[in-house]
């Protein structure tokens, strides 16, 4: 099965399957294919110091039946036969274009003697979920059903069904079963999670290692963490003890109402170290109802690439705090280009409700029906302006996101000059750099063709190969203008410059420190 960071970008992948010889990487953070987490979030005072309950097998007695083990086949590609064939394990791994040289040379599967290619062994994995009504309505991990072409649903009672997919949402690593009995199925409800404090009881039931019926309990840890790409969910961090097989299990409250979605483990062997994650129960609840509805999840789309606000940045864009999501580009003909944002703005609200980080806004977004008008405030040219944004539907994939990598390597050129004295050396953007840039004739700006160690520039994260766009929101297009642009700005007392450069086609914006002229 594919863990969770496998659907989320910026996550490495590790397979979860039972087959023999699956390999496993030591990975830091590794998502459990069927983690099932129960929350038991009791309704404590906080002035309260209550001991721990002296038996939550009432509880377990009354959830365990809805919570099953879910089992699923792939049956993969195809490989070639025999002890020549090309291992799975090449450098360039898939890349279609490699396999195709090999395949042209050597025949079907890559091998040079030329033989037919065979079907792989089915590939099996295990999982958790649990059923939301006497229908037979399953919900799970995306991950854990992620590629299956056979899905099992079994209860704790032994009875099993072939279970039908009703739709998935990779973003929030959320699926929707279906399985049908002769009668009504056990079910649980859906709590409210939002209420959760760190030291609520929590109790998990799950299927670690295909074992099944497995319980376990613990405490609420902390609410909101973040798991890198996952920028729609705030995730709540439980210890009760969770493995492999308990991904997609539910987290209940004492009170026995699913309060979270077990999505990953926080491990560096595998094993439970007692630092789980699962998806709050008022966002799981939403997207099922949408998957439940039609298959699919809908979600606002707004159109730009935001970026955090550092400290730095905030002041150089006289804001009181490092608040709000700096907008970095915006996308031609979207909801935010038709609504007047630009890039440069730092998004501070919407719809009345504050934007702190840059994962408050995609959150949002994502949330606002789609054809909403709703009101946003902004930051811009050091004052706060009103915009209103009729929100759109997403394009494939979600547009609000963070920024791609470092990139370096520009062409050198002689016409060169130097920043002041911040450390960075810039030049023209002639025809070589174009071409080596990847940019075209109406792309304008400067190419940093060195930065100093040590420097302002350093620290500042810009690099050698960003073309800066502008400096504190000004265009520039040739190194005078950089340099002018430069001396100004330390001739009227500011401490910060702001840099609009691209890297890998994708602008953002850097704060630079300047030393006073």
């Amino acid at each position: 099965m594919v863990p969770v960071w496998a659907q989320i970008p910026g996550f490495p992948r590790q397979t979860e399957s039972l087959a023999s010889g699956a390999r496993r990487s030591p990975l830091t953070l590794m998502a459990v294919a069927g983690l099932s987490l129960a929350l038991i979030a009791g309704s404590i005072n906080p002035a309260d110091a209550r001991p721990a309950p002296a038996s939550f097998a009432g509880l377990v007695e009354d959830v365990a039946p809805a919570v099953v083990n879910i089992a699923v086949v792939q049956r993969g590609e195809v490989r070639a036969q025999g002890p020549r064939s090309m291992p799975d394990d090449l450098p360039f791994g898939n890349d279609p274009n490699l396999r195709e040289f090999f395949e042209r040379f050597f025949g079907p599967g890559g091998r040079p003697d030329g033989n037919q290619a065979e079907p792989r062994r089915p590939r099996q994995g295990a999982g958790s979920g649990f059923i939301i009504d006497a229908e037979g309505y399953v919900v799970t991990n995306n991950h854990v059903i992620d590629g299956a072409d056979e899905i099992t649903v079994t209860l704790k009672d032994g009875a099993s069904y072939e279970a039908e997919l009703i739709g998935a949402d990779p973003r929030t690593d959320l699926a929707l079963l279906k399985v049908d009995a002769e009668g009504p199925l056990p079910f649980v409800e859906f709590g409210e999670s939002d209420g959760l404090r760190p030291g609520d009881w929590v109790v998990a039931v799950g299927n670690p290692f295909g074992l099944g019926g497995s319980v376990t309990a613990g405490i609420v840890s902390a609410r909101g963490r973040d798991l890198p790409g996952g920028s729609l969910i705030d995730f709540i961090q439980i210890d009760a003890p969770i493995n492999r097989g308990n991904s997609g299990g539910p987290t209940f409250d004492t009170q026995g109402a699913v309060i979270g979605v077990n999505t990953a483990i926080y491990s560096p062997n595998g094993g439970s170290v007692g630092i789980g994650f699962a998806i709050p129960s008022n966002l799981a609840s939403r997207i099922v109802d949408d998957l439940r509805d039609d298959g699919k999840v809908e979600r606002g789309w707004l159109g730009v690439r935001i970026q955090p606000v550092t400290p730095d940045i905030a002041e150089g864009f006289g804001m009181a705090a490092a608040e709000g999501a700096l907008v970095a580009a915006v996308e031609p003909d979207s909801p935010a280009a038709k609504a007047g944002l630009r890039a440069g703005d730092v998004v501070t609200a919407w719809d009345g409700k504050t934007v702190v980080r840059v994962k408050d806004l995609s959150q949002l977004v994502a949330e606002t029906p789609v054809d909403k008008a709703t009101s946003m405030q902004v930051w811009r040219d050091r004052e706060p302006l009103e915009l209103t944004v009729v929100t759109g539907a997403v394009p494939g994939e979600e547009q609000v996101s963070g920024l791609p990598g470092p990139q370096s390597g520009a062409a050198e050129d002689p016409a060169e000059a130097e920043l002041g004295d911040t450390g960075v050396t810039v030049t023209s953007l002639d025809e070589e750099a174009r071409e080596t840039l990847g940019l075209t004739e109406s792309d304008s700006g400067v190419v940093i063709v060195d930065i100093a160690p040590d420097s302002p520039a350093a620290r500042s994260g810009l690099q050698r190969g960003d073309v800066i766009r502008s400096i504190t929101l000004e265009p520039v297009k040739t190194p005078s203008e950089a340099v002018d642009r430069i001396e100004a700005l330390q001739e009227a007392g500011e401490s910060v410059a702001t840099i609009k450069a691209v890297r890998r086609g994708s602008e953002s914006f850097f704060a630079l420190r300047l030393s006073q002229a």
